[in-house]
């Protein structure tokens, strides 16, 4: 592997996504928090952390409320009741609220949970935000309101890009509330 060539190749997908997609998404994440709604992420495994992190930034630095599924306790209990295809749906159905938005991050976009969750929170009035990767007809890249898609069946280049296009839309929010400040 040469180190140029793999960054560059990664460079290229980040530039890859369509500014208006962003907007758009942006334009959710603002009235989802102009309605005291909040914002609900999930994903498996490193989308996980993604959602995670990702959560976190939105809550604390652009003021978002935003929350994720990846307790332990919630996950194994939700899974094992449930079955681990249909415990998101189950966790939504828990947790959330007629102004929430949720956020759904799986590099395949053919996870089995996130699929589901996807339909149901549309079936609960939900606007629904997907990251995906990997095929580009995959099943839950059409299940969103808007559906940000990586051109990429490498697990760290999709990855990484949806996490630096996520934290691209924490930082616009960020700097939209510190200028409302100033």
């Amino acid at each position: 592997m040469n180190f140029k060539d793999y960054l560059k190749a990664m460079a290229g997908l980040l530039v890859m996504v369509d500014g208006g997609m962003l907007e758009q998404a942006a334009g959710l994440l603002r009235e989802t928090a102009s309605r005291r709604g909040k914002v609900i992420l999930a994903g498996n495994g490193a989308s996980a952390a993604i959602a995670s992190h990702v959560s976190v930034d939105l809550t604390k630095t652009a003021g978002v409320r935003a929350i994720n599924f990846n307790e332990a306790d919630l996950l194994t209990c939700f899974a094992n009741d449930y079955g681990y295809e249909h415990w998101v749906e189950e966790a939504l159905k828990a947790y959330a609220d007629p102004a929430d938005l949720v956020i759904l991050i799986s590099s395949s976009g053919m996870s089995a949970n996130m699929v589901n969750a996807a339909r149901l929170a549309t079936g609960m009035g939900l606007k629904v935000v997907t990251f995906s990767g990997f095929c580009s007809d995959n099943t839950l890249r059409t299940l969103g309101a808007v559906n940000f898609w990586v051109d990429s069946h490498e697990y760290n280049f999709v990855e990484t890009v949806h996490q630096a296009w996520l934290l691209a839309l924490v930082d616009k929010l960020a700097d939209e509330r510190k200028n409302r400040k100033a």
